[in-house]
């Protein structure tokens, strides 16, 4: 065991997941990073491929784990029709079997387990169904739709009853970070919606409908509020909202990502990205061939991200989605991003690494 502890990442190849290897490697941690297939690229971290759907192959796999202090739960399913799926009673069920499936196989043999943290969203508030409260707060009460942050919340307040592992649960807004594949991924949508229009020798267009002030997340923000949590007393058995602490609205960041590939703004001209984009594979295709990218084909590098993109650009059923700080912030953790200057470095840092364009044309 690493001086510090050792921490099991669930979800390594998502956008929270990679950001908190990340995070922990840098401070000494032993890190074991879970998820079906090998993240790509590689995080650095020792690597368990594990279903957790299959209960069987979790328990059969994860049985040789020991010595864990800390769990990092940011695995999810979801499915292919990404907003209708969120309201699914099989959606829900998948989710918390894979909670009950990763703590059923890994807390038995690992009596040193100090803390779990645990992912939800602004979909807490209801924010995918209409307006929510400004801003809102932890202690509002649950909203009445179905979701599986509920049944994964009680499942794990229960297994912590009595036990000397605490838990914290973690509600950011949009997350600006990266990781191939990812069904909410809005770096790489919108870095290859804009490669793709330069390739088409287009202004770069914002494709959404009416003006929302909201805020984002930056990953690497959240991965370092999820380890302070890890050791903070204040941070047990708590949920706590994170963002990066500015407000936005999407129009006005758009020359932030027009600047990334020295683009000009043009129109504001509504399209339904999902839609339209997937039929532009080919064009992406040139793109990678043009700048010598990695090969990554379209879906690969955005996939349902799309439809995720038209969700925060279009949906017109309110006018803000702004959540409360305040509460993290008192208990002790107070690090903030401006979310500006988060979007071109992660734009920045993707083009480094020959995922999108570089800025010249």
């Amino acid at each position: 065991m690493s001086r510090r502890g050792t921490v099991l990442v669930a979800g390594a190849g998502g956008l929270v997941g990679r950001a908190a290897i990340d995070h922990y490697l840098s401070e000494g941690w032993e890190v074991i990073a879970l998820s079906r297939r090998p993240p790509e690229p590689a995080t650095g971290a020792a690597h368990l491929a594990v279903d957790l759907a299959d209960g069987a192959q979790c328990r059969a796999r994860l049985s040789e784990v020991r010595n864990l202090t800390h769990v990092v739960y940011a695995a999810l399913f979801e499915k292919p029709d990404l907003t209708g799926g969120w309201l699914d009673d099989d959606q829900i069920a998948t989710n918390l079997a894979m909670l009950t499936n990763l703590l059923d196989a890994v807390e038995p043999q690992n009596p040193g387990l100090r803390h779990v943290a645990l992912l939800q969203g602004a979909k807490a508030y209801g924010v995918h169904l209409g307006q929510i409260p400004v801003p809102a707060r932890e202690s509002a009460p649950r909203h009445i739709h179905p979701n599986f942050y509920w049944a994964q919340e009680d499942f794990l307040a229960d297994r912590q009853a009595g036990k000397e592992w605490s838990w914290t649960i973690f509600r950011p807004q949009v997350v600006f970070g990266f990781a191939e594949g990812s069904a909410m991924n809005m770096i790489a949508a919108a870095g290859a919606y804009a490669a793709i229009s330069r390739q088409l020798g287009l202004p770069l267009v914002y494709p959404g409908v009416g003006t929302r002030v909201t805020e984002a997340t930056d990953a690497r923000l959240l991965a370092r509020a999820i380890a302070w949590a890890g050791r903070a007393e204040a941070a047990g058995n708590q949920i706590f909202n994170v963002t990066n602490g500015d407000v936005f609205t999407w129009e006005n960041l758009w020359p932030a990502i027009a600047r990334a590939f020295r683009m000009e703004v043009g129109l504001p001209h509504p399209m339904p990205l999902a839609r339209i984009m997937p039929g532009r594979a080919a064009t992406w295709q040139a793109v990678v061939a043009r700048h010598g990218l990695r090969p990554l084909s379209l879906d690969r590098l955005v996939g349902a991200s799309w439809q995720f993109a038209d969700f925060a650009f279009s949906r017109t059923h309110s006018t803000s989605s702004l959540l409360s700080t305040i509460k993290i912030r008192q208990a002790g953790f107070g690090e903030c991003i401006d979310t500006e200057a988060s979007l071109a470095w992660w734009l920045a840092h993707l083009q480094e690494r020959r995922v999108l364009p570089g800025p010249q044309g």
